[in-house]
């Protein structure tokens, strides 16, 4: 089951996927409209989740993505009610700008019971709880019954198990005073041995105009059921101002999902009473936020040229114990790759082992003939020397100790051997006693009274061409430099090429 925006025009289809050894098979089927399963425009984020034959999206249903909301449809005749949040009650969803920017979307079974089952959402909005005029963005996890089918005579098509907690991810600092990274980016959950409670890790980004940076949070679902089952938030008082609730709970505790096992008289949302529905239609938000573990960030990135953007966690079984390594996206195109060590004392510790550049920008030749990429480096063709490398003066191509290879700053000051501005091997590359092994040797015959031509394809435009000739042992020439040595290496046939003639003699009487 696909969906896509359409051009402003969300559909959804079948597809019929075939394993035929002679072709792929690839059929559309049963083309219906996408509104309430993607959004209209490619630019809008959505989260969706296929479960049980429903399909449970948040996305925005109109043109400007405005009218935010979280929908569960069903799609292979389950014969689940169409379901949705409040449309432009901001006490639910808030679609004011900032729009409301879904993130993600899991199936987590509560308990044993599959009449716990719930579907959590992972979003961040408008905080409505920070004032009128206040725009900050507060991270959000909410969650529903997939059991609801809305109210009997209020909130009907409407979900009455809806509710949502503040996702926190802030370093602790002094006086109380926390650094917020409050715009979430991703979560991933990763999966456990116990599938009632996985271990979840969100990307935050901060909105600070003092300074940038980006945050790595781990939770437990423990820290997240503990805010559903707290205090609600409640609006009380002639200024409104939120507060924590504290009056009478209604029976069942709204957002309990209808169980015929446990609660006979309950078997369905319908038979809510009124004043369960009632409290639902005004209480969403829950007092407590959700804290992550630790009460800090496994992994923080300041002042770094880069902000994190996406999350992939592997569990990695070593001599000492498991260990989640994170594998992270940034927004100019890096992954980093880090694990966090706890301690013997429970501190942590941030380790980066990798930073990786995956995408490498393409330079792209257009003809009437056609269109033709290529990469804005080839360091290999520069050979597999130091001093070749040096006299390509190529900025994109560095030495890296092996090979000529793509260059990438560094905070280490000999890490890489490159000199751009004067092409001098000299002062860049190690000289040894042995080093006149890393110039190419060949072994090439000649016939006296006839020339030979000695070929030597240059590595770089930028080699400068010399010839060194040994006439006899006593008159022998030796290269002390290493640039002439390479100079000799990589420009010998383009001389040749031009004056055969003249030196053929020399190199006839010295073989």
């Amino acid at each position: 089951y696909a969906c896509g925006t359409g051009a402003f025009h969300p559909q959804c289809a079948y597809i019929q996927l075939g394993h035929n050894p002679e072709e792929l098979e690839f059929m559309f089927h049963t083309v219906e409209s996408g509104r309430g399963k993607c959004p209209f425009s490619p630019r809008e984020p959505f989260t969706a989740r296929l479960t049980d034959g429903e399909l449970y999206a948040g996305t925005s249903v109109d043109f400007m993505g405005a009218n935010a909301a979280i929908f569960r449809t069903s799609i292979q005749g389950s014969g689940q009610h169409y379901i949705r949040t409040e449309a432009y009650d901001h006490n639910w969803l808030n679609g004011e700008k900032p729009h409301c920017h879904f993130v993600g979307s899991f199936s987590i079974p509560d308990t044993h019971s599959p009449d716990d089952d719930k579907v959590y959402f992972f979003f961040k909005e408008r905080a409505v709880e920070a004032g009128q005029w206040d725009k900050r963005v507060y991270s959000r996890v909410a969650r529903v019954c997939k059991n609801d089918v809305g109210g009997k005579r209020s909130l009907i098509n409407r979900w009455t198990t809806f509710l949502k907690a503040r996702l926190v991810c802030s370093v602790p600092g002094p006086s109380g005073v926390d650094t917020q990274f409050d715009e979430l980016e991703d979560i991933f959950v990763l999966e456990t041995k116990d599938p009632q409670n996985p271990t979840i890790y969100g990307v935050f980004t901060t909105s600070s105009s003092i300074f940038r940076g980006s945050a790595v949070c781990m939770y437990s679902m423990a820290s997240i059921r503990a805010a559903f089952n707290g205090p609600f938030a409640h609006k009380e008082g002639p200024d409104y101002r939120w507060v924590e609730y504290k009056g009478r709970i209604p029976y069942p505790r709204p957002g309990t999902c209808p169980s015929e096992t446990y609660d006979p008289l309950h078997k369905s949302t319908k038979d809510f009473p009124d004043e369960v529905v009632s409290f639902m239609r005004q209480h969403q938000l829950m007092w407590e936020p959700v804290l992550p573990l630790g009460h800090r960030p496994i992994l923080t990135r300041v002042n770094v040229p880069y902000m994190l953007q996406k999350v992939v966690v592997d569990r990695v079984d070593a001599e000492d114990g498991p260990y989640d390594v994170l594998h992270l996206g940034t927004d100019d195109g890096k992954v980093v790759k880090a694990v966090s060590v706890i301690k013997d004392n429970w501190d942590t510790e941030e380790i980066i082992l990798e930073e990786l550049t995956v995408f490498q920008q393409q330079l792209y030749v257009s003809s009437d003939l056609g269109l033709v990429q290529l990469g804005l480096q080839r360091c290999e063709l520069y050979g597999a020397d130091c001093a070749e490398c040096c006299l390509a003066r190529d900025p994109y191509c560095s030495w890296d100790g092996q090979t000529c290879s793509r260059y990438f700053p560094s905070s280490k000051r000999r890490a890489r051997r490159q000199d751009i501005k004067y092409g001098d091997p000299w002062s860049q590359c190690p000289i040894t006693e042995d080093d006149s092994d890393s110039v190419e040797a060949k072994l090439v015959y000649g016939v006296e009274g006839n020339s030979t031509f000695l070929e030597c394809a240059p590595r770089s435009l930028q080699a400068q061409i010399r010839w060194t000739v040994q006439h006899t042992e006593t008159h022998q020439q030796t290269l002390s430099q290493i640039h002439e040595r390479t100079n000799t290496s990589v420009s010998l046939s383009l001389l040749l090429v031009e004056n055969r003639a003249h030196i053929s003699e020399h190199i006839t009487n010295s073989i």
